[in-house]
Parts: C-alpha cells; sequence; structure tokens
C-alpha cells in the first residue's frame, strides 16, 4: 500500500506532471494523474518512491506492466523508459504537439504507452496555442 506521504512526494518530485509524456495535471483538470510503478509488482516491484512515478491515465493504462516494448526503427526489444534511473530529455523530445523518440528506449517507449495518439497531441497542441497567446 502506497501512503499518502509517498503519493505527496512523488507529485512533488514531478512537479505534477506525467513522467512519462510530460503532460501537466493541471491541463487535464477532470482527470486525476496516477501513482504507478515503474517496475510492475508483478514483476518484483516495490513500493518504495524509487520505483514510482506519477503518469496520466493514459500513459499509465499504455504502460501496463510492459518493461519493454519493440523499436520501431531497430525492430529491436528496447526497455521502456525509467523515469528514475534515466533523463526525459535524454531520450524524449517535443516536436510540435508530439513527443518523439531520440533514442531506441525513447522510441519503444512512445510507441507502447501511445504517446502520439491524436486525442494527446490535440490537447498538447491547444495548450501550445493557449500558452502562446
Amino acid at each position: 500500500m502506497i501512503g499518502a506521504a509517498t503519493r505527496r512526494l512523488v507529485r512533488t518530485r514531478a512537479e505534477n506532471c506525467c513522467e512519462y509524456c510530460g503532460t501537466r495535471q493541471d491541463d487535464e483538470p477532470f482527470v486525476t494523474y496516477q501513482v504507478e510503478h515503474v517496475v510492475a509488482v508483478q514483476h518484483g516491484g516495490g513500493d518504495d518512491d524509487g520505483n514510482l512515478a506519477l503518469a496520466c491515465s493514459h500513459c499509465n493504462l499504455h504502460k501496463g506492466p510492459n518493461l519493454a516494448g519493440i523499436d520501431p526503427v531497430l525492430k529491436r526489444i528496447e526497455p521502456l523508459f525509467h523515469p528514475r534511473m534515466q533523463s526525459w530529455a535524454d531520450h524524449f523530445e517535443f516536436v510540435g504537439g508530439q513527443v518523439v523518440g531520440k533514442t531506441p528506449c525513447g522510441r519503444a517507449t512512445v510507441r507502447v504507452l501511445a504517446m502520439n495518439a491524436q486525442a494527446r497531441i490535440d490537447l498538447r497542441q491547444e495548450v501550445q496555442d493557449r500558452e502562446s497567446q
């Protein structure tokens, strides 16, 4: 069981942003972002804060217990991005409303988590438009 103090720590550390796609909780006020296990409990992951990340519902539902995915460029299995052990900027970048994987790990993660589903792109573009006004 993940306690309230640990949940607060994870949210604060993530600055209320999804640690996978970068979307802010404030940009989706009707959905509560979830504290998720980077390595699922069924794969031996624990409830310690080093194995927890803040995820939007979209990323969390697509990630599920997955630990790896197939890089669409190299066509080989790659580990998914681990927000506690890797830097987001090393593996991803924003290009317009899309999240682009810069590495095999990044590309596999973008694919498995369906980060560029049209609704996610639309949300990012809407936020970008609003912030540029």
